[in-house]
């Protein structure tokens, strides 16, 4: 059970949003596994991650900087709280977006105590001097602090103590190379399996005190989007509706007719991906239509129906952006239970649809 750009956007208030909102920051805390043998799923990262760790303890030195990058809702805030815990280290949290001069930075770095971790959210959106300044912090531990400005500045060097550097980012391919290369491990944090998420689920469920049936966890996880933020979500609401409609035991058809009423469908799908599915589809035959438009058509920004609703529509397969626009696939009419026009469902017609 592990969790993690936000966006301003309608997405906030989604119950299927990977990004945590207040509620979910409190209910997290309580939640988040302590070590690497609690955490649930990313094999190849507690293995490998337990190696760097383990090997660093024995040295009796502090861990190689450490880069996570992956989808919010994944585990990585989680992650840096467990390297800390198993190096036995203070953590100190910070993020990206709010480091906007090095300045900021410099007054971070100078007050880290040794062996201590710092967690970089967002390293990404971190601005460039102070980036530049990090360069040389994770490799020889120091940084120059300048004194005043024009022909009369000064560098004074500041020694710092051995630190891990914890970096977490949803978009890896916004670090510049010199950064990425000075962290010692990098892991990319994969979504998770139905069944995985069972096991998040059962978890959560017993330290919130929740009965849950083996079927009832299922149905939640196939509704989760691959993201164990999303599940414990589910799980809370679900939780909600069986104390009121029913017993407080969540069973299959308790979570299905919870989840009806949040309009989860049985895809993970919401209000607004399914707005923008049956748009594409009844409005516009499939496509290929313009994003302004379909935007329009929904009643949405651009933005919103581009970075919120079409990445997990893509992920399933539901949508396909082409040169022309956004078209639906096949699995997407089939997902609403709608017949594609003739043109689309011919080996010519869809080959034109797909841009071919």
């Amino acid at each position: 059970m592990n969790w993690d750009d936000t966006t301003d956007t309608p997405a906030a208030e989604r119950l299927v949003d990977s990004v945590a909102g207040g509620e979910d920051q409190a209910v997290e805390a309580a939640l988040r596994p302590k070590d690497l043998g609690e955490f649930i799923g990313q094999e190849k990262v507690r293995e490998q991650l337990d190696l760097v760790l383990r090997a660093a303890r024995a040295r009796g030195a502090t861990a190689d900087h450490v880069l996570l990058s992956g989808a919010p809702g994944l585990g990585k805030t989680t992650l840096s709280m467990i390297i800390a815990a198993e190096m036995n280290a203070p953590i100190r949290i910070t993020s990206g977006p709010a480091i906007q001069h090095a300045g900021d930075l410099a007054a971070i770095l100078s007050s880290l105590q040794e062996g201590e971790v710092l967690f970089l959210d967002e390293i990404h959106r971190m601005s460039r001097p102070a980036e530049e300044m990090l360069y040389m912090a994770m490799e020889d531990y120091r940084v120059d602090v300048i004194v005043g400005k024009g022909p009369g500045a000064t560098a004074i060097p500041l020694e710092l103590p051995p630190f891990t550097l914890v970096g977490a980012t949803t978009r890896a391919g916004l670090l510049p190379p010199p950064l990425r290369d000075r962290f010692g491990f990098t892991a990319h944090m994969e979504f998770y399996e139905p069944a995985e998420l069972e096991r998040v689920i059962h978890r959560s469920a017993n330290l919130l005190d929740v009965e849950i049936e083996a079927d009832g966890a299922a149905e939640i996880a196939g509704r989760s989007r691959g993201t164990p933020r999303i599940a414990n979500r589910l799980l809370r609401r679900v939780r909600d509706y069986a104390q009121v409609k029913a017993d407080g035991l969540i069973t299959r058809d308790i979570a299905k007719s919870a989840l009806a009423v949040y309009e989860v469908d049985a895809r993970g799908l919401d209000r607004l991906d399914r707005a923008v599915l049956e748009a594409l589809l009844k409005l516009f035959g499939g496509g290929p239509v313009g994003l302004s438009t379909l935007a329009v058509a929904v009643g949405e920004e651009r933005e919103t129906v581009e970075e919120v609703a079409e990445p997990f529509l893509v992920r399933e397969g539901l949508l396909a952006r082409t040169p022309r626009g956004r078209v639906g696939t096949p699995a997407a009419w089939a997902h609403l239970g709608l017949t594609p026009p003739r043109s689309t469902a011919t080996g010519n017609g869809q080959q034109d649809l797909f841009g071919a």
